[in-house]
Order: C-alpha cells, then sequence, then structure tokens
C-alpha cells in the first residue's frame, strides 16, 4: 500500500491524516491496518519510532465510527495497555489527533497522578481507555471499571511489560476482558517468553514483522568507547561537548545512577535533566518538555522512562551504562535515526561490562566498532615528603600488610630483612624532617599508637 486512501478509512479519519500531512504509510502500517480492518489478532513485530501507533490506531477508531454507540456505565470498547506514562500519553495524544473530526472520547489511566479525576472520567463509560497496568488493576479494584465491555485489547511494547515485572498484572486484566474480542499484541522484539504471551492471549493471529527480530536501525552510527570506571564521568563531559549534537538521550542503568550523572554533568558546566521511576509526573513532564522543546539538550533517562519518549531531532543516544539485558540495546539507540534521520549510539563499556558487550553484539549480529583508546582515571597519588608520585607503583607488593612506595619502602624492606626470622618489624610513622634534612625520632621514641605497616594515604 503506498498511499492511507487505500485502505478505505472513514472520511472523518482520512481529513485528520491529510491535516497531520500524512501521505505514505510506513510498512508496518501498510501490513497492519488491512488486517485490523478485517478484525484478525496481530502479532506486530517492529522497531521503536516505525509508526506502531497509528497501526492500531486508525482501524480502531474507523471501527468505532462504524459501529458507535454510547458505552455502558464504568467500562470502555477499547483498552490500550503501556508500559510507561509518558508511552500512555503520546497514545491519548495520537488518538485525539487522528479522531479529532469524530470527537472519540479517550481517557488517561496512569499512576503518579491522583486516581479521582481518573475515576470521575469513567463513570459514565470511555470509548478508548488507554492505561498502565497497576494503575488499571487499582481502578478495577476500586469498582471505578469493568472490563466485560472490551471489544478490542491492545498491548502496546510487550517485550518492556515484561521486563518491568507486569506479566502477573497482564494475565490477571487478559483474565478480566471477554474472551470474544480482537487482541492486537506489538513488540520491538520477540523473545521466549513474550512469544508464549503471545501464543496464550491471541486466536489464530496474523504476523507482522516489519524488520529481523533485535535489529538496529541502519541509520545509526555505533560505537564503543572502552573506558576504566573512574574515568566515565570525565570521559560523558568530552563526548557531549565534543559531539555536534542537537538532542542527546544518555542511558543509566539506575535511578540514583541517573541523578548522579546530572550532578557530575553539572560540574562540568553541561546542564541536563533526568527522567525515571522516581520522579513524579510533574517533574517528568515538566523534563520532557524541556528537552522537546530546546531548553535542555542533555536528558538522563532510565530504560523505564525513556520508552515513552518519542522526540523528534534526537541526535545522540549515550549508554553511560551498557544495560544488561541486550534486547534494551536496541530499544535505547532506537531513540535516534527516526523519521529517515541519521543518528549516533554511542556506549561506554568498562572491563566489567563486557560480557555485556558481548551479549549485545550476539543478539544484533555485528561486532560494535571501538573508538579510541581505552582510558583510564589518573591516578589519586599524594605527595610524601613533598615529592609528588610519579604513578602507579610497578612491582609487586611485599610482605602482606606492606604497601612499598618510592624511598620509604626500601627503608622499610631493609628494616625488615634485619629483623629476626618470624619477627614482625614494626616502623614508626617518622617526624618531619629537622633543620639538618635527618629524620628527628630516634628508634627508641614513643610511638603514637600508629603503625606504619599501613601508611597514611
Amino acid at each position: 500500500m503506498t498511499s492511507f486512501d487505500g485502505f478505505g478509512l472513514a472520511e472523518p479519519i482520512a481529513r485528520a491524516l491529510r491535516d497531520e500531512k500524512y501521505v505514505t504509510p510506513t510498512p508496518i502500517q501498510a501490513q497492519t491496518i488491512p488486517l485490523a480492518l478485517g478484525g484478525r489478532d496481530i502479532v506486530g513485530i517492529a522497531q521503536t519510532g516505525t509508526g506502531k501507533t497509528a497501526a492500531f490506531a486508525l482501524p480502531i477508531l474507523n471501527q468505532i465510527l462504524k459501529t458507535r454507540r454510547a458505552p455502558e456505565k464504568k467500562t470502555c470498547r477499547v483498552l490500550v495497555l503501556s508500559p510507561t506514562r509518558e508511552l500512555a500519553g503520546q497514545i491519548v495524544d495520537s488518538f485525539k489527533a487522528y479522531g479529532r473530526h469524530m470527537k472519540v472520547n479517550v481517557t488517561l489511566a496512569i499512576g503518579g497522578v491522583p486516581m479521582g479525576r481518573q475515576v470521575r472520567a469513567l463513570i459514565d463509560g470511555v470509548e478508548i481507555l488507554v492505561a498502565t497496568p497497576g494503575r488499571l488493576l487499582d481502578l478495577v479494584r476500586g469498582n471505578a471499571l469493568r472490563l466485560n465491555k472490551v471489544d478490542v485489547l491492545v498491548l502496546d511494547e510487550a517485550d518492556r511489560m515484561l521486563d518491568m515485572g507486569f506479566i502477573h498484572d497482564i494475565r490477571q486484566i487478559v483474565a478480566k476482558v471477554p474472551a470474544e474480542r480482537q487482541t492486537l499484541f506489538f513488540s520491538a522484539t520477540m523473545p521466549q517468553a513474550i512469544a508464549q504471551l503471545a501464543g496464550q492471549m491471541l486466536r489464530n493471529p496474523a504476523e507482522v514483522a516489519v524488520t529481523p527480530v533485535a535489529t538496529t536501525a541502519e541509520r545509526i552510527e555505533q560505537r564503543i568507547v572502552h573506558v576504566d570506571h573512574a574515568a566515565k564521568v570525565s570521559m560523558l563531559s568530552t563526548i557531549l561537548k565534543s559531539e555536534p549534537i542537537d538532542r542527546a538521550i544518555v542511558f543509566t542503568r539506575t535511578k540514583h545512577g541517573a541523578d548522579k550523572v546530572v550532578r557530575n554533568l553539572a560540574r562540568a558546566n553541561i546542564t541536563a535533566e533526568a527522567i525515571h521511576g522516581n520522579k513524579s509526573q510533574g517533574q517528568r513532564e515538566r523534563a520532557l518538555a524541556s528537552f522537546r522543546q530546546g531548553r535542555v539538550r542533555i536528558l538522563i533517562a532510565t530504560d523505564i522512562a525513556a520508552r515513552g519518549i518519542d522526540v523528534d531531532g534526537i541526535s545522540h543516544v549515550v549508554n553511560y551504562d551498557l544495560p544488561n539485558v541486550p534486547e534494551s540495546y536496541v530499544h535505547r539507540i532506537g531513540r535516534t535515526a527516526r523519521a529517515g534521520a541519521d543518528g549516533i549510539a554511542i556506549s561506554l563499556c568498562t572491563p566489567d561490562e563486557a560480557p555485556y558487550l558481548r551479549s549485545i553484539e550476539k543478539l544484533i549480529r555485528m561486532k560494535i566498532p571501538a573508538t579510541g583508546e581505552q582510558r583510564t582515571a589518573a591516578p589519586q597519588h599524594k605527595p610524601r615528603n613533598g615529592v609528588r608520585a610519579a604513578g602507579p607503583r610497578a612491582h609487586a607488593p611485599g610482605r602482606e600488610g606492606e604497601r612499598p612506595s618510592g624511598e620509604r619502602s626500601g627503608r622499610r624492606r631493609r628494616r625488615n630483612r634485619n629483623g629476626s626470622p618470624g619477627q614482625k618489624s614494626v616502623e614508626h610513622r617518622p617526624a618531619a624532617k629537622d633543620a639538618a634534612g635527618q629524620h628527628g625520632r630516634p628508634r627508641g621514641a614513643q610511638s603514637r599508637g600508629r603503625s606504619d605497616q599501613h601508611p597514611r594515604p
């Protein structure tokens, strides 16, 4: 299909697509929309940024318009499940944009905000409900929503919901919706657990895959920078200052790590905002708005929060921490090179993250080229007796408990050799040199109670 006109969509929807300047459907849309219009269950495999939302939203709106009826109280006709608040919000915006000329009744139900407004919105029933699994079950348990009138169930980003531990919530939800329904199941990857879930939920589904499983966008230039862990912060600052960045997302593995990176970048005079699960919904929305409007060019994010980020003009993705789930790498770098643009994905890899890198390269079936030499943090040696240490010691340590370094270590080793067999030699911390340049503490002087076997750093 080379034009949206060929789908036979209702005129109000076709007019909205013209308003949005949609002309040619993407591959996932071209294959999915005719099947969904025919009422088939669908398993759709496509990377982020390929137009999956329109692929299910357009046929759903068309079906609602053809069979429009007032929903029953506290029910919904269409239920769309999303893993994150941000993605759920963007799905609602898409339904409203495509359904602007049919006044579609769509409601958002997500956590992080008071539930009262959502309860009130559901009192008279809604046509389309977009929800995160946890908040949806809260509404059901609170008797604010019944799922027995769902005609269409959509699971978007199913693999991410599995990663986030929503599998039990999803099973509970599926058990509450009618068995006679249409199910549209979308995922960027199809690991075995997701395939099993789809097999349990769908009836004779049509499979649509527009890219091979777990491949990365062709227009993304991927690089690996091997770096010592202590040098990660300085390397990130160097990358952000030297690269021609329009907008960049920096991924960390943890929420605490995201906040820490923001603070470290601030010390390097780089402004960044963090977005993760510990932020309130208001904070997340403000950070995303600043990023989308260009007031902040660097966004620090965790995997969970970033799945809903759909922002044009992201030129770079930086993996500050490599993901320990290789599929997450595909999702992360898919934030750039969207809508036919080019993008750059740079990943910092410490020695302990090497197994993660091997898993990623095995999944995407390519070796990511390394750039530059391995960077290590400069050794933090304090000067002794006014002499700056030259760097890490090149010789092996002596007896257990000793940390030889330079001339003082030589004196310690000589004294230990002079001691009797099995005797543990203890050298007191030397006093400051006297005017003649000699250490003034005699060997028999009283110790201050500190053994110099572990000298003060």
